[in-house]
C-alpha cells in the first residue's frame, strides 16, 4: 500500500514519471516492490560475506559491492519494468529511479517503525 501511495505521488508531482493509469501503478507498485525486496535480500547476502572476513581490505570491499549493487540495481528496475509495462510506465531518468527507490524505501522504514510503536501502546 505505501509503494502505491509513494508512487503515485511521484507520478502527480514528477512530470518525468507516467504511468497511463491507476491500476498499472498497482501493478508496476508491486513489481518494484518484489525487486526491491530480491535486491536488498542480495546486497545483504553479499555484504554479510564480507562482513565475515576479517581486515580492512573485506570491508573496503563490502562497502565496494553494497554501492555497486545499490547503484547498479537501478539500472535493472528500469529494464525491468519496462519490459513488464512497455511504453505504460515511464520512471524517468537515473537520477529519478534512484530517488523513487530512496523515497520507497525510507517510507517503508518510517510505517513499519509507525506500525511498531502502535503496537506497543498498552491498551487505554
Amino acid at each position: 500500500m505505501i509503494y502505491i501511495l509513494v508512487l503515485n505521488l511521484f507520478v502527480e508531482f514528477n512530470a518525468n514519471i507516467v504511468i497511463d493509469s491507476f491500476t498499472i501503478s498497482i501493478f508496476t507498485a508491486i513489481v518494484l516492490k518484489i525487486l526491491l525486496e530480491i535486491i536488498l535480500r542480495f546486497e545483504h547476502i553479499v555484504g554479510d560475506l564480507f562482513k565475515a572476513r576479517p581486515g580492512k581490505l573485506s570491508n573496503f570491499l563490502r562497502i565496494i559491492s553494497t554501492w555497486a549493487i545499490l547503484f547498479l540495481s537501478k539500472f535493472l528496475i528500469l529494464e525491468i519494468i519496462d519490459l513488464i509495462f512497455g511504453e505504460h510506465v515511464e520512471l524517468g531518468k537515473l537520477l529519478d529511479v534512484i530517488v523513487l527507490v530512496i523515497s520507497l524505501m525510507v517510507a517503508r522504514v518510517v510505517f513499519q517503525r509507525i506500525y511498531i510503536s502502535l503496537g506497543e501502546r498498552e491498551p487505554s
